[in-house]
């Protein structure tokens, strides 16, 4: 007998969902005791699949709910076994609820989001007990700072108006919002794997996330380590390089989010520095021979108070690039690129980046006041090691910083 051409288009949707269930079932079979294996959710997510063709054909919306519901009260009252008195059960059940969810998912045209879904599924599964260690590393100080940042991405930033203000029409309430979002999110996510994984893990690690969450309280940080320890300097000094470099690939990764367009201008740029960064930080790393760096201690980056902080910041850099862009022109914008530099890179990159992205400067401007931004921030970085650690550290450091910015400098002549 052959099979029509509607049943052949339907075929690979039940192999979709018959893989899924497999997937999910042969995660749930490592556990001894389980009420669910292999096969049952794979017959779970063909029923899914199944369901939904019947719910199409017949058009009666009440066979999906009603499937869910009796799979739900099957796995409630099935007998336990007895090595599964330590497991209500209660994540099996769920995890086949989903196969058959997304089972019937598949079934309409949406099969690349479910198999996704069943992945991710899987994956939370199977990484039970480093989930829990990872949670419980984290302490209660921690957990309110996602919960804050959870209020400012997706309770505060959906109701503010998308709509111009103020001088030059630049004040955006939604849009200055998503800027602290960004940072936030992207220093939330590098704290959380710092608090999670742990400093033990290595000194490279240490660098990279420091400078992803701040890098100007990981220069400060290992600056005072230097001071009370001299014997750190080497790995202390590394760190700092390290954490400096990663903001290069951080304005890297900000542009693409905030500016697209202007990445064939900016990345050629950041790269080569970022590239001269990588050769001298794998030299320094191979003179440390394995030494540790010590503990750093850092505020999280989502609290409340350090989101309200940096929107009231990048606010006033917009308003000070658009004054200064109408009374002096581009040099105007560089004046504030190097002040506000200074303090923090990240507002005035992003101010440059939303004023290209308006029409409101070039390309190249963007490019030469990030550089700019980023040359006053390292100088001021130096500085502060200059200061706190000394003038022997200073010096030591003084090459690999001048590289780099040298590395910059030639990216701006040539490309």
């Amino acid at each position: 007998m052959e099979l029509s051409d509607q049943e052949l288009q339907a075929a690979p949707v039940f192999l979709i969902s018959l893989g899924i269930g497999l997937l999910m079932g042969l995660e749930r079979e490592r556990k001894p005791g389980v009420r669910a294996g292999l096969r049952t959710f794979g017959l779970t997510g063909l029923v899914g699949a199944l369901a939904g063709l019947l719910t199409e054909a017949s058009g009666s919306a009440w066979l999906i709910p009603a499937l869910l519901l009796g799979l739900a009260v099957m796995m409630v009252f099935a007998p336990r076994a007895k090595d599964d008195d330590d497991d209500p059960a209660t994540t099996t059940t769920v995890a086949l609820l989903l196969c058959f969810s997304l089972g019937v998912l598949a079934w309409y045209d949406h099969p690349q989001l479910a198999v996704a879904l069943a992945l991710t599924a899987t994956t939370l599964l199977y990484f039970k007990a480093e989930l829990h260690g990872a949670i419980s590393r984290l302490s209660p100080q921690d957990l309110r700072s996602f919960l804050q940042f959870a209020i400012v991405a997706f309770i505060v930033l959906p109701v503010l108006p998308d709509r111009d203000y103020g001088p030059y029409e630049v004040l955006n309430p939604y849009r200055i919002w998503l800027m602290v979002v960004l940072i936030s999110g992207l220093g939330l996510v590098s704290y959380a794997v710092l608090r999670i994984v742990g400093q033990e893990k290595g000194t490279p690690l240490l660098g990279i996330l420091g400078g992803l969450v701040s890098s100007t309280a990981t220069t400060l940080a290992f600056s005072r380590h230097i001071k009370a320890q001299a014997a750190l300097q080497p790995v202390a000094l590394f760190v700092i390089l390290l954490a400096n470099l990663v903001v290069l690939l951080r304005l890297s990764a900000v542009a693409a989010v905030v500016a697209p367009k202007v990445l064939p201008a900016l990345l050629p740029v950041l790269g080569l520095g970022a590239l001269v960064g990588l050769v001298l930080g794998w030299r320094a790393w191979r003179r440390l021979g394995g030494d540790q760096a010590p503990e750093l201690e850092m505020k999280n980056p989502s609290e409340m108070r350090t989101a309200l902080a940096f929107a009231a910041l990048y606010a006033v850099v917009l308003l000070a690039v658009a004054w200064l862009n109408d009374i002096a022109g581009t040099g105007g914008v560089y004046l504030a690129a190097a002040l506000s530099g200074l303090t923090d890179v990240d507002a005035i990159s992003l101010s440059t980046l939303n004023l290209f992205d308006r029409g409101g400067i070039e390309a190249v401007t963007v490019v030469r006041v990030i550089v700019l931004a980023y040359t006053a921030n390292l100088l001021f970085k130096f500085s502060m090691v200059w200061s706190i650690a000394g003038v022997a550290s200073a010096k030591k450091l003084a090459p690999e910083f001048g590289a780099m910015l040298a590395a910059l400098v030639v990216g701006l002549l040539v490309f």
